[in-house]
């Protein structure tokens, strides 16, 4: 999908990250009602644009803080059980 031009990229990465990734950047449509368009793609491709609204998007960050996704990343576990 092509998405609009002049979209202010945002570089979902930590602060200190150095280097060009790859990593996810975000970008906000027109709009600021639930329907909104919001664009994803990766530093390394970023020709490839994935897009959803922001209903959906909020969701999925909610989804993220709450740990609802956790068991996809190899090793949380033992990280988690070895916390103090």
């Amino acid at each position: 999908m092509t998405s609009p031009p002049n979209l202010d990229w945002i570089r979902a990465a930590p602060e200190d990250a150095e280097g060009p990734g790859p990593w996810i950047e975000i970008a906000f449509g027109e709009g600021d009602d639930a329907e909104s368009p919001v664009y994803i793609r990766e530093t390394s491709d970023p020709a490839n644009v994935v897009t959803t609204n922001r209903r959906k998007w909020d969701a999925f960050v909610l989804g993220v803080q709450a740990g609802e996704f956790d068991h996809f990343v190899e090793g949380i576990e033992d990280a988690e059980n070895s916390a103090p």
